[in-house]
């Protein structure tokens, strides 16, 4: 149910085709819009059912796999007789040990710097798999107990493990569950923050004594470590307790530092009982947010063994992750970044202080409940803020012309918000697209925004 275009649907009708399923893929979407996705299962035997669903196709089948994308309230799946996910699939046969990473907003950078540091130190046997990276069943085929898998999780693929019966909340048992911030999101999807808190939380439901959840120094970090009968490990902004496991980061210009109290064996006791220092000063993407994105990951990997040295060298050699603070263009000594997966106001707001001369911000688009004082404090800050059409624009022009923040637009295409920006960057400035807003209605998805605001910039900037 939803074959979609990230790869979850496609993955789940290809890896059980490929075990004898009789399949059928239904999608509110026509042809056209999946035809990216159907050209890849090409081959096999499937059924598809495009442009609606039918109820008959759901009672009739032994299994329905929800695609992450669909409402679990679907009256569609009221008639299934049993649930699965890709990511239940998955976990239900990984022999991998998993590290598994959810949260708000920078779960991805932290997935990635994750993968990216193991890779090095153990080439061919680190996979990464999840929400907006392949699907695990893409790669489960090749997995065998002495790998390890960095699986990024959403909140809807964390919740949905519940809809498997028996027994979905019991899958999931990472050896690391790491939890980026929490903040106010989705709020088209969930009642309230609690019961999009509430799915969050099932990351380290299933954890023992042996396993370690790492999360952030503020209230929902403090309650999830509370909870957790994993071992914790905190992050802060401040250096951390005596005999309390974490890492801080004292300014946004000096190094990341840890210290573990409690560790593995495969950790020195001389490293582990020492303030170690493993963010290096100035990676190559800016910004405190993305050191404290390189802090997290640096925790759960000194955790499993990695020495503080090779981390610090090895995420100082990171370059991040496309759409989001992705440099990608330089024009006349005008600088572009692309900050497109930056979809709620905070994420957008971090952007603006992300560098060392105000950017020009281009943001604005779709709402989805969310608000946006957070990036209309942060606005006056920015060198010039451009807005694109959308809902979310609208609550935010409202909340800048109380604060007297002078704004261009909303303009109805990333055309013509470049065109009000060749008016006016010059030699020096730097040029980031970081919406916090949802991508709908001007764009497909937010990869499909950031693909065409680098393709505009192109153009425009050449």
């Amino acid at each position: 149910m939803g074959l979609g275009l990230h790869g979850g649907g496609l993955e789940s009708a290809r890896y059980l085709a490929e075990r004898g399923a009789e399949v059928t893929v239904t999608d509110l979407r026509d042809e056209e819009a999946l035809v990216s996705s159907m050209e890849k299962l090409k081959g096999y035997p499937i059924r598809y059912v495009l442009g609606k669903h039918e109820t008959e196709d759901f009672r009739a089948a032994d299994l329905v796999v929800k695609n992450p994308g669909v409402r679990s309230d679907s009256p569609y799946l009221k008639t299934a007789r049993s649930i699965e996910t890709d990511i239940s699939l998955f976990l239900s046969s990984c022999p991998a040990r998993i590290i598994a990473v959810t949260g708000s907003k920078g779960k991805s950078s932290v997935s990635s710097a994750l993968y990216w540091a193991l890779n090095e130190r153990r080439r061919g046997k680190v996979r990464l798999g999840g929400n907006i990276t392949p699907s695990p069943l893409s790669f489960l085929d090749e997995l065998d107990k002495t790998d390890d898998v960095v699986l990024e999780l959403s909140s809807w693929q964390l919740g949905d493990l519940l809809l498997r019966e028996p027994g979905g909340q019991d899958l999931l048992k990472p050896r690391i569950a790491v939890i980026t911030p929490i903040m106010r999101d989705h709020m088209d999807r969930y009642d309230s923050m609690e019961a999009y808190v509430a799915d969050k939380r099932l990351i380290y439901r299933n954890q023992d004594e042996g396993d370690v959840t790492v999360a952030m120094d503020d209230k929902w970090g403090r309650d999830f470590l509370r909870e957790s009968r994993g071992r914790p490990i905190i992050y802060s902004d401040k250096p951390i307790a005596e005999g309390t496991s974490g890492g801080w980061i004292e300014n946004p210009a000096g190094p990341g530092y840890a210290r573990l109290w409690e560790t593995p064996a495969a950790i020195s006791n001389t490293e582990a009982a020492s303030i170690v220092e493993v963010v290096p000063e100035r990676p190559i993407v800016p910004g405190r947010h993305q050191k404290q994105n390189l802090l997290t990951a640096a925790l759960a990997l000194l955790d499993l063994g990695l020495d503080a040295g090779f981390i610090r060298e090895s995420l100082g050699r990171f370059p991040g992750i496309e759409h989001r603070l992705e440099f990608f263009h330089e024009s006349g000594g005008i600088r572009f970044y692309n900050d497109s997966t930056a979809t709620i106001p905070e994420a957008a707001a971090a952007a603006i202080t992300a560098f060392e001369k105000p950017p020009l911000l281009v943001c604005g688009g779709t709402d989805k409940e969310l608000d946006f004082s957070p990036l209309a404090t942060a606005a006056g800050k920015a060198g010039e803020i451009f807005l694109l059409e959308g809902t979310g624009s609208e609550k935010l022009k409202r909340l800048l012309d109380s604060s007297g923040v002078k704004y261009r637009g909303p303009f109805a295409s990333l055309e013509a918000a470049l065109g009000a920006v060749l008016e006016t960057a010059a030699r020096g400035d730097t040029v980031v697209l970081s919406p916090g807003c949802t991508s709908f209605g001007m764009f497909r998805n937010e990869f499909d925004r950031g693909q065409k605001w680098k393709a505009a910039v192109r153009k425009i900037f050449p």
